[in-house]
Formats: structure tokens, C-alpha cells, sequence
């Protein structure tokens, strides 16, 4: 079940926007709802949802203002109903790439298909990231830091090929954002903090097992054994055998 996000001023109308189907028998949960831009965002930043729908109906000004809003720092489908057939509103969302604009009067048999194609496209997404997706939503409901989100998810899959856009995408988060949110944080790009996750874990199992090079390698994410001896020499200026022997020595 997909959580969705209704953003509309008006309760009364909210309601019926509610009542226009089975949200459920769509693949969806209406999981929260708010009136205001300031709700809409903070929403945003503190919870994961899959999709969020805005009526334009109020004001379409207010309504794209908070689509650009949400675009900001995050990637989730958008889909915005009650809009006009205005030709410079539509293209306008077309910008903030929406995933549908259903235009006044919205009818339920429009919702619902426009249901089906976003739910189409979170389903295809790899049976491994929408695990991980609920698993990285429970710990973000305790309200940790972003951060804390994107280095532990790093601690957990440093043997698997880790990127910052895969990690956003989960966290429904925009990649340019997020990367520049890591390196004011931790005062290191992520691809730095990457690395130095990567090359203090190889170091740890080539002073604490006997493993060899290769799977080492393979355990903190390389597939390429020679990518694995340059960047280990890099970062600590002596080869992983030679490491291994002056950590035996000094055992």
C-alpha cells in the first residue's frame, strides 16, 4: 500500500475529493492531510509519502507554489487536480515534472487511471529499494536526522553499488539537495564519505581475518579487484598486502 499525501484548503471539499473512490482498492492510503504551504512542507520533510495530490482549485498560484516547493528537495510523484485548461499552467507543470494534471471538473474514472499509471511506476521500481524504502520510513518516523538516514544506509549496503541518486530515490529526497545537505553537515562530499567508509572497513578485515584481498574487495563494494588496490593505495599510501603484513607485525 502506497501512502499519499491530499493537500487541499478547503475541508468540505476535501472530503469529497476523499469520497471521489476506494483509494485502497487503488494501491493507496490517504495517510495525512493539510490546508496550508507551510504544513505541506514541513510534511514533506518529516514524513515519506509516494505521492502527494494538490488542488489547484483555491489558487492555482498558491497550488504551483507549492509543487515548486516540494520540488525543491524531493522527487515523489505529484499529481494536480481542479487546474485549468490554461496553456502556460499546464506548461508550467510539465516543468516541475508532475506525474498527471487533471483539470476542473476532476472526475473519479480520470483519478482513478491516473492512480494506475503512478502506481505502475512504483511498483516497477527493484523489490530491493521498496524494502528498503519502508524499512528507512519506520526509522524516519522516530525523526533522526537525513543524514544519520543516508550513513546508515551506507553502513548497511557498503557491499553493494551505492550511489547518492539510488539513496535519494528511496528517500525520496532531490540528489543535488541531499548531496549538498551531506557536505555542509559532515564537511565531506558523500562520495568522500563513501570512500572512507569503504577503505577503514577493508583495513578492519585485513588486520582482523583472514579473507582474502579479492574478498575484501568484494565486501566493501569493489568488483573490480585492480579499482580496489588503487583506491586502498590512495587513501593509505601503501598496498592492501603490504598493509596487512605491517598489521600483522605490529599485532
Amino acid at each position: 500500500m502506497y501512502k499519499a499525501l491530499l493537500v487541499h484548503p478547503d475541508n468540505i471539499s476535501r472530503e469529497e475529493t476523499r469520497l471521489l473512490l476506494p483509494w485502497e482498492q487503488h494501491g493507496f492510503q490517504l495517510g495525512a492531510y493539510t490546508d496550508s504551504l507551510f504544513d505541506a512542507q514541513a510534511l514533506v520533510k518529516t514524513q515519506m509519502f509516494d505521492l502527494i495530490l494538490i488542488d489547484l482549485k483555491p489558487s492555482q498560484a498558491i497550488g504551483m507554489q507549492i509543487c515548486e516547493q516540494i520540488r525543491e528537495h524531493s522527487r515523489v510523484s505529484i499529481i494536480l487536480l481542479g487546474g485549468s485548461d490554461d496553456f502556460q499552467i499546464m506548461r508550467k507543470a510539465l516543468a516541475f515534472q508532475v506525474s498527471d494534471y487533471i483539470s476542473d471538473p476532476v472526475q473519479p474514472e480520470d483519478l482513478a487511471a491516473s492512480l494506475c499509471r503512478v502506481k505502475k511506476e512504483l511498483d516497477v521500481q527493484p523489490n530491493h529499494s521498496k524494502r528498503l524504502t519502508l524499512r528507512y520510513e519506520n526509522k524516519k518516523n522516530l525523526n533522526p536526522s537525513i543524514i544519520d538516514l543516508v550513513k546508515q544506509y551506507v553502513q548497511e549496503q557498503l557491499h553493494v553499488n551505492i550511489t547518492l541518486k539510488k539513496i535519494s530515490n528511496i528517500l525520496h529526497f532531490n540528489c543535488a539537495y541531499l548531496g549538498q545537505k551531506f557536505k555542509d553537515q559532515e564537511n565531506m562530499s558523500f562520495n568522500e564519505y563513501l570512500l572512507q567508509q569503504r577503505m577503514e572497513k577493508a583495513k578492519l578485515l585485513l588486520e582482523k581475518t583472514d579473507m582474502r584481498i579479492y574478498e575484501i574487495a568484494h565486501e566493501v563494494g569493489y568488483t573490480e579487484i585492480d579499482w580496489f588496490y588503487k583506491k586502498f593505495k590512495e587513501y593509505t599510501g601503501t598496498s592492501a598486502n603490504e598493509y596487512r603484513k605491517q598489521s600483522t607485525v605490529y599485532a
